[in-house]
């Protein structure tokens, strides 16, 4: 870890510059995240979802499958492997079993119930990427964990083994069996799980390549020149999976948001855009679906939006379907979301 060059004094340092400056006049208090436009910031009632258990059974004809579980949590298969990304099933991203932000309904497939796997990537370790609840349960099966410098510690203690447990520096890559290949990638973000282990382990992206597919996963991150670093030496990509939610002016870059989501993939430069890191938990003080209206409304082509638990093959993905209108509430006080409308072109 003290080898790394993203390690400073005693921690992790974010080497590449933010592109987003903190707007700290909006800046929020405690009192605003808990009350203030909360009944906008969960859906009125449980997102649409599917078994994805039967589709799992079949043929993946392109090569390339990804299934969205909620928040950072995607089950991809390429080019005949399964990797799992940031496994939360607890039910809060929280220290607490009864406090913090709760999530809004059970993942589409029990943890029992997946395909086997052959390797589960854990970008950072905050709550809602690194569950305890989960890791518990996926230590049972015999498959690599890959990961951030440091992150490996909390896997060992919570009962992985050592031996399967691959901890990575930016632009280390490992091949887990043949055909495919794990690389960890920069990202501007953070660490840290209680008040004295702030930046003691890294936080990364990750690129999974097979024999004929790669795909991005940005983790938790702000905008910064790395999207363009990562798209010139890993890419190109047939998909890039892009954290959308959980934003705010006041935080700078350590999150996108859906529009500076658009800059990162722009600058990766290749491949259809899946947004990940929203309708999951109530983290932000934006309304839960605003990422996907703000993204619906600049309707880039290759933009791909999947019901919970669909499995979808991008080359095969048609033109996205608003669903999640369905599930906003009727207009109330404090400004409630507005729906973008579709440009016509």
């Amino acid at each position: 870890m003290r080898a790394s060059r993203q390690y400073a004094d005693g921690g992790f340092i974010n080497t590449y510059p933010a592109s987003t400056l903190r707007d700290l006049q909006q800046k929020t208090s405690l009192v605003d995240f808990m009350f203030r436009d909360k009944e906008h910031r969960v859906p009125s009632r449980p997102l649409p979802s599917l078994d994805p258990r039967a589709a799992w059974t079949r043929r993946v004809q392109s090569g390339l499958r990804t299934t969205w579980l909620g928040h950072s949590t995607v089950l991809l298969e390429i080019d005949g492997r399964r990797v799992l990304t940031d496994p939360v099933w607890g039910d809060r991203a929280s220290p607490f079993s009864f406090l913090g932000p709760k999530r809004f309904q059970p993942v589409p497939v029990a943890i029992d119930a997946l395909p086997p796997l052959d390797a589960i990537v854990i970008s950072h370790d905050h709550y809602d990427h690194l569950d305890y609840v989960s890791i518990r349960a996926l230590a049972a099966l015999n498959v690599p964990f890959i990961t951030s410098l440091g992150v490996g510690a909390h896997l060992e203690t919570w009962g992985v083994p050592p031996d399967r447990i691959i901890e990575l520096d930016w632009w280390e890559s490992t091949t887990i069996v043949d055909g495919l290949t794990i690389t960890a990638a920069p990202s501007h973000h953070f660490s840290g799980r209680g008040l004295k282990d702030r930046n003691t382990t890294l936080w990364s992206s990750f690129v999974m390549r097979g024999d004929r597919h790669a795909v991005f996963f940005s983790g938790d991150t702000g905008l910064s020149p790395l999207f363009t670093e990562i798209g010139q030496r890993l890419g190109p990509f047939d998909l890039v999976m892009i954290e959308v939610g959980a934003f705010h002016p006041s935080w700078g870059s350590i999150h996108l948001g859906p529009e500076n989501a658009l800059q990162a993939w722009a600058q990766l430069g290749s491949g259809r855009f899946l947004p990940v890191h929203w309708a999951t938990f109530n983290l932000a003080m934006h309304p839960w679906a605003e990422p996907a209206e703000v993204l619906y409304a600049q309707s880039p082509e290759g933009l791909v939006m999947p019901l919970l638990g669909e499995p979808f093959e991008p080359d095969h993905a048609e033109a996205v379907q608003p669903w999640w209108r369905k599930l906003v509430q009727e207009p109330r006080k404090h400004a409630p979301l507005q729906m973008a409308s579709k440009p016509s072109r």
